[in-house]
């Protein structure tokens, strides 16, 4: 089985329809320790990126991923559009030219992503995206179907993003409350699972 670039399509299909349903959520969880945008940012920009993606059909998912990180970029406010943009556009290299990709070269990708995420630090979607991809690149050497992986993933995504609430922030706007950010949810780790959440349903 392969991730295809329809499913790519569906994927940001359902992130957009995920964030939108989810904005008030997110938005409470920023507004404990943020700026209180996440929720209306991440809901704009991947509905630019749905809208951008449907006349892109044909194209192979290097350009699907880079289409979707310049679009967040462009239209994502705060830190969370710079972070996830770059994801997207650090991700593409390894999706160039293929029009499917199995799990080895799809977790290659969303290693390469979770690389260009590193500066973000403790209590970011940095916590979800680099032990999801660590778990994705297990799970390619040990030849688990792409299916199973992906739903493992989303699962650890969902554990690391709780794991966040206990965590004090040392980057961004919530590191500015110090021992105070202890006990809220990142609100960029929630985006995230759900992101993943919704790559393991398009799959």
């Amino acid at each position: 089985m392969s991730f295809t670039n329809s499913q790519y399509i569906n994927w940001i299909d359902r992130c957009a329809a995920a964030l939108a349903a989810a904005q008030d959520e997110l938005t409470a969880l920023d507004t404990a320790i943020g700026d209180g945008d996440h929720g209306l940012n991440m809901h704009r920009g991947f509905s630019k990126a749905q809208e951008k993606l449907a006349a892109e059909a044909g194209k192979d998912l290097g350009s699907l991923s880079k289409s979707v990180g310049m679009t967040l970029l462009s239209t994502v406010g705060g830190a969370s559009g710079p972070l996830y943009g770059t994801f997207f556009i650090k991700a593409a290299p390894a999706l160039n030219g293929k029009n499917e990709a199995d799990l080895p070269t799809l977790a290659q990708a969303i290693a390469d992503g979770s690389a260009g995420l590193v500066a973000a630090g403790d209590k970011t979607m940095v916590d979800v995206w680099l032990p999801v991809a660590e778990a994705l690149k297990q799970a390619a050497a040990s030849g688990v179907s792409l299916k199973d992986a992906l739903q493992a993933a989303a699962k650890t995504a969902q554990e690391q993003a709780e794991a966040t609430i206990p965590l004090v922030a040392k980057k961004g706007r919530a590191s500015y409350l110090g021992e105070r950010s202890a006990g809220h949810k990142d609100p960029g780790a929630a985006s995230s699972a759900l992101l993943l959440q919704c790559l393991a349903e398009a799959v």
